[in-house]
């Protein structure tokens, strides 16, 4: 074990040098610039390695035009790291109508400069330019989870090959990883096969025994129905309970797509953050920017993983998992007071941050003992019985937050699930009571992202009832309080099954039924291994095999946005 670890990780050859290093044991090489924070997955993993006795160091936003960078730390003794960062890059680069973005919240200064396309590609053909008969190269973050298998691409509108066989890579670590990034690590540095490590995925010639084999990579590019077939075998096979390995022919190689790693039990979560985290960016990329970013998560505390709601556009099921894990009060009580011994703060906790705020400190009992049901879904069409809604634990902790000495106030800013808080008939009214009271800055943000029940059902999301509902219980105690929080509404446009016409009837519900005209308007992206992105490709509805509409054209998504915002953005193509 190390003795004295270094609060940042080096990412120079004289921080290595005044560690005493010769040479790291892992490089990893991220996509966003270097912050040293609990909610950056890149900063994580290389923490939690540390602790493992392992040296690690980060080289961020590599200069792909020449060796400087990615050749600064040398060569690792173990493997090299590599993710697209906390975003996947097509997504980072692109507006779903085509613009390019010229922000970037994770690049110093602010423009979106330094992160390329495929960076995930970009990064692993970066190592191999430079560095022959390298130790392996291993895929990690969201870009690579999901696009772990074939999937569907909307920037280039074609099935994609699994993106370890793209990047030419050696593994691939899905989900949060730090159970199997350790376990690979200590497989490597023995010598032993880490092929049998569980969340990783690798290429062999051979479907390993008992494995289910997914539809070939050749077949679901060309066949509709067969894509779909394998998404369900893929989704349904996502969780530590209950998966089989997959395999899943390319050419004349499998994709080997070990089960799910098992999730973090309390006490080992609770480890990871109270790993010492600098929270702030590290000061060789700093002189190059500030990264807006950090003003969001500086003074935020992530308070559990997971999502149980399963809204068909989006990635967290697959990522992160549909069984929610909680920290213990007593770890995010510590890092409360941790922040209040930092020389900026001025007693404002900015976020609770969280896929869905109000899933903490409970979970159904049937999937802790089984894993996910295959036939039901806990929150879709209503909430399950089966489902110990309590919000009990989430008062408590805001509670014994706000009596921290030094905080001043603690701001509730993730996502919250209004049918869940609905669902809640013991203690949902005095959870609603505690955010408006005392954690919410102005404004509370929801998603209803429609109200046409067509389109929600699609979506999987609640009907537009159960919003009205909460909007009225929200606004007779908001008008209680001196600052009278408002309500802001997220929104979808051009998703698929969504016609003009029906935007035209979201417009008349917002304004009769909301009181306001959104601008909180996105145009749907299909994003890399969702349910919302076998729609828009296959233009049927995966769970019916019912022909669905799917808006395609540029022009006509943007005119589905502008009912709600009348602002007119001039598409622009994409580059691939």
């Amino acid at each position: 074990m190390m003795s004295e670890a270094p609060i940042f990780l080096p990412t120079t050859p004289a921080e290595l040098q005044s560690l005493g290093w010769s040479q790291l044991d892992v490089i990893l090489i991220t996509g966003d610039s270097y912050i040293d924070s609990s909610l950056m997955g890149v900063a994580v993993v290389g923490k939690v390695l540390q602790a493992a006795g392992f040296k690690v160091g980060i080289i961020a936003q590599p200069d792909t035009q020449s060796k400087a960078d990615i050749t600064r730390l040398g060569e690792p003794r173990l493997f090299w790291g590599v993710t697209a960062g906390s975003i996947d890059s097509m997504v980072a680069n692109y507006t779903a109508t085509g613009r390019p973005r010229r922000a970037d919240d994770y690049t110093p200064g602010g423009r979106n400069t330094k992160r390329p396309n495929r960076a995930t590609l970009v990064y692993a053909n970066l190592i191999r330019r430079y560095f022959k008969n390298t130790p392996p190269i291993v895929l990690g973050g969201i870009e690579a989870s999901l696009r772990r298998v074939a999937h569907y691409d909307f920037w280039s509108d074609a099935i994609r090959r699994s993106v370890l066989f793209d990047a030419k890579a050696d593994y691939l670590l899905y989900g949060m990883a730090e159970r199997s990034v350790v376990e690979l690590a200590q497989a490597l540095a023995s010598g032993g096969d880490p092929t049998a490590i569980k969340g990783l995925c690798y290429i062999a010639k051979d479907i390993p025994d008992g494995y289910i084999e997914l539809p070939a990579y050749e077949q679901v590019s060309v066949d509709n129905d067969a894509f779909i077939e394998m998404f369900h075998s893929f989704y349904r096979n996502n969780d530590p309970l209950s998966a089989d390995g997959l395999a899943q022919r390319h050419g004349d190689r499998y994709l080997v797509h070990n089960p799910p790693a098992p999730y973090l039990t309390q006490t080992e979560l609770d480890r990871v953050y109270a790993l010492k985290f600098a929270r702030a960016q590290h000061p060789y990329y700093a002189q190059q920017g500030q990264v807006e970013a950090l003003k969001t998560i500086r003074f935020s505390i992530p308070t559990h993983r997971g999502c149980y709601g399963e809204c068909n556009f989006c990635s967290i099921a697959v990522h992160e998992g549909r069984t929610v894990r909680w920290r213990s009060q007593a770890s995010i009580l510590a890092e409360a007071q941790a922040l209040t011994q930092l020389p900026d703060f001025h007693g404002y906790i900015s976020d609770l941050s969280s896929p869905t705020t109000n899933m903490y400190g409970f979970e159904c009992p049937v999937k802790l003992r089984q894993g996910p049901c295959q036939d039901k879904n806990c929150l879709y069409p209503e909430t399950c019985p089966a489902l110990p809604v309590d919000h009990q634990a989430q008062i408590e902790l805001l509670k014994k937050l706000r009596q921290v000495k030094g905080v001043k106030k603690v701001f509730v800013g993730s996502g919250l699930r209004y049918d869940l808080l609905l669902s809640d008939l013991e203690q949902g009214e005095a959870y609603l009571q505690e955010l408006v009271a005392h954690h919410i800055s102005g404004q509370l943000k929801v998603a209803p992202e429609h109200a046409q029940p067509e389109v929600l059902a699609r979506m999987r999301k609640p009907d537009s009832g159960k919003l009205l509902e909460f909007k009225r219980r929200f606004d007779a105690l908001s008008a209680k309080t001196r600052e009278e929080p408002f309500l802001s509404y997220y929104l979808i446009a051009a998703y698929p099954g969504c016609t003009q016409a029906d935007m035209q009837a979201l417009k008349h519900f917002a304004s009769q039924e909301l009181g306001v005209l959104p601008e909180q308007v996105q145009v749907f992206t299909p994003t890399p291994s969702t349910y919302a992105s076998v729609m828009y490709h296959t233009e049927k509805d995966p769970f019916t095999g019912e022909p669905l509409f799917v808006e395609k054209n540029v022009a006509a998504k943007q005119r589905q946005k502008e009912v709600i915002t009348g602002k007119n953005e001039p598409p622009q193509k994409h580059r691939r």
